[in-house]
Formats: C-alpha cells, structure tokens, sequence
C-alpha cells in the first residue's frame, strides 16, 4: 500500500489525505451526538410518578382497545380523551411530563415496568375470572342439560301413560261395541 501510494502525485496524496481527516471527523461528530445527555427541565405542572405510571397503564389499554368493539358495535374509537379527562389532565401537561421522564431513562424505565407490572397482574386476574366464569357456564349447561333430559324423560313417560289410557279406552269401546 505504501508503495502505490508513493506513485501518486503530491496533490493525489494531499487530496486523500484530507478526505480521511473528514471521514475521521465524521465518525466523530456521530459518536458524540449519540452519547447526548440532554435532561429537560422539570416542568411546573409535572405529573408524579405513580400518576404517570397509572397513566401510562390506561393509555397501553386504551390505545389496544381501539380495534375492539364496544358495547354498542363500535370500532375505532379514540378513548385517549378519556383517559385525560379520567386522570383530570391535558395532552399538553402529558407531553410536557413524558419529554421530562423519557430525558431521564432510569426513572422512564422504572415508571414503564411499574406500568406492565400492573398490566400483566389485571391480565392475570382477568384470566382466573374468566376461568371460573366458564366453569360456572359449562356447570350450569350441564345441569340445565340434565334437567331438559329429566323433564324429556317425564315427558316420554306421561305421554306414554297417555298412549295407555287411550289404548285402554279405545279397547274399551271396542268392548262396548
């Protein structure tokens, strides 16, 4: 390498020379902005932690509900507006309070895992609910089942004691005749 670069003029060498101090240059700028520590102001009105975490929570269910129908058939429908106005707040002090907690990662990721902890234990629960509501289903399908067999079966005997009270009573006026 060092021999083919010899060949080359001074001007070739100078022209290298300066591209590789603006490619080094390049790599360096781009490392250094990825490693920015930017931490935003606290805002005024910044909404505590647990709050944000419970925030969180419902605006992770409502943004999944949106392609669910309602009670009333309907699908993609907004609920973030909701959630605001459940938690007494405005899109504003949201975004001013989540640039602040995204500007710190530890305490973001904290308040997020809270966030999913919370999310995963309703999930459970709803699990054990439905479970138990099933097995409840199917028990009472299994008893109305056998009632509708019990009261087939009574049914089929009445209607059988029908058959022989008519059988005897058209035997009977057979007799008389």
């Amino acid at each position: 390498m060092v021999f083919s670069m010899m060949k080359l003029k001074g001007k070739e060498l100078l022209l290298i020379d300066k591209m590789r101090q603006i490619t080094y240059f390049f790599f360096f700028m781009f490392f250094a902005s990825c490693t920015s520590n930017t931490i935003f102001k606290k805002p005024k009105d910044l909404i505590p932690k647990d709050t944000m975490s419970l925030l969180l929570q419902e605006m992770m269910i409502s943004t999944s509900a949106k392609f669910i129908k309602n009670k009333n058939n309907q699908k993609n429908i907004n609920y973030m507006p909701f959630v605001y106005e459940r938690f007494k707040i405005d899109s504003t002090r949201f975004e001013s309070s989540n640039y602040y907690y995204m500007s710190t990662i530890d305490l973001y990721q904290e308040i997020l895992e809270k966030a999913k902890a919370s999310i995963n234990t309703q999930q459970d629960v709803l699990k054990k609910v439905k479970k138990e509501l099933d097995s409840i289903k199917k028990d009472s399908l299994k008893l109305t089942r056998s009632k509708l067999k019990e009261l087939d079966s009574l049914k089929v005997t009445k209607n059988f004691e029908k058959l022989e009270l008519s059988k005897r009573t058209l035997e009977e006026m057979n007799g008389r005749q």
